[in-house]
């Protein structure tokens, strides 16, 4: 068997490689599963800076990553859909399956998930991982492993975007031009959305969001988000708003700013994550009946659309990595990632023999900036 050195982090700005054993079957539906590419999310980010996100605190060491595809190398007895040497896309979360929410098709709400690099739960970045056969999803021929480890932030937008219920013809903002900013705006235009605005303060995004799959874009304006609106509104020709507003952005001028564009009636969907507590303008969302949803990890058939989609080639998420970096490089990718310059690197397992194809210097003082900024990365 080969290594399982894993990436683990022991306290805030702390982490270490360290050697652990591989783990083994413990029921006859799981699988083991080689870790070949690992993407980096913002919640990895935001608990190797603080060691916590909201009352998940991290008070062991703990192995981080949850963004991976991988190569089944051992099935148990009763595992009938996969085989030694399949290629997956590992859905890092398992519910209990017998709760109310799990039995009502809502698992990603289950109180007992087990969510991979979420305290006490030790993540992907590592060696071999042992996974229930039903989470691990086949790639197609025509899917690489790199792709597969962009399948998970591409099931978050999946699963934000189907909470919007947007309609063929529809018009969307999305708020924030992140990765998964990016893929809502992707998913959004595949469920038949004419119009997608995606939205920022940094114009670079906004230059590869307009690539990528905006057909308009918005540079946010230092103003009140009436006038934001306004703007908005105005340069996209929205008329009397947006059908459908997503905040991936999870910054209050962003949500104060979304329901100003929705129009009357319509929907709003919040996405990112920020802080707990920000001024709303329920006023605003009172009086045109909008209606709102939040939006938490993925559900049943999320994995599999967002694989269809990568596979039909209506979303390219190739196009959102900048680099890949061999598992030594880990931390450096984690500072590329907290400066704020990539959309995404992918850190290659530690038994993947990859040269990295990024420049893994890092400015110290653009990392000063953004944690001054308190940017995670998110969204």
């Amino acid at each position: 068997m080969s290594s399982n050195l894993s990436f683990v982090l022991n306290k805030p700005n702390d982490v270490s490689f360290e050697e652990r054993p591989v783990p083994k079957i413990q029921s006859p539906h799981d699988v083991l599963v080689a870790v070949n590419y690992t993407g980096i999310c913002g919640s990895d980010v935001h608990y190797w800076l603080h060691g916590a996100i909201g009352h998940f605190v991290v008070k062991d060491p703990m192995v981080l990553g949850h963004e991976s595809a991988g190569t089944v190398v051992e099935v148990g007895p009763e595992v009938k859909t996969l085989k030694k040497g399949d290629r997956i896309a590992l859905e890092p979360g398992y519910p209990c399956r017998r709760c109310g929410d799990c039995l009502a098709g809502k698992y990603n709400l289950c109180h007992e998930m087990v969510f991979a690099a979420t305290p006490p739960y030790d993540g992907t970045l590592t060696g071999f991982w042992v996974a229930p056969h039903d989470f691990c999803y086949k790639l197609p021929d025509n899917v690489s492993l790199q792709e597969g480890a962009l399948i998970e932030p591409l099931a978050v937008a999946v699963h934000i975007t189907k909470q919007a219920r947007i309609q063929p013809g529809n018009s969307v903002v999305v708020m924030g031009a992140g990765p998964v900013g990016l893929l809502c705006a992707a998913v959004a235009k595949a469920f038949g959305a004419t119009k997608v605005v995606s939205v920022d303060i940094v114009q670079n995004k906004l230059d590869f969001a307009k690539g990528f799959a905006a057909t308009h874009t918005y540079m946010s304006q230092r103003v009140s988000p009436e006038e934001n609106a306004k703007a908005l509104i105005a340069s996209a020709d929205l008329g009397a708003g947006a059908d459908v507003v997503i905040d991936a952005s999870g910054a209050e001028p962003s949500i104060q700013t979304s329901l100003h564009v929705v129009r009357m009636g319509g929907t709003y969907v919040q996405g990112g994550m920020g802080k707990s507590d920000i001024n709303f303008p329920i006023m605003a969302l009172c009086l045109k009946e909008v209606t709102a949803r939040g939006s938490f990890r993925y559900g049943p058939g999320d994995y599999k659309l967002a694989i269809e989609l990568v596979a039909s080639g209506k979303v390219d998420v190739k196009q959102l990595v900048n680099g890949v970096v061999a598992f030594k490089d880990a931390e450096e990718a984690f500072k590329k990632v907290k400066e704020g310059e990539v959309i995404k690197i992918l850190i290659a397992g530690p038994n993947e023999k990859v040269e990295s194809t990024l420049d893994t210097s890092v400015d110290v003082a653009k990392l000063e900036a953004a944690k001054a900024a308190g940017n995670t990365g998110c969204c």
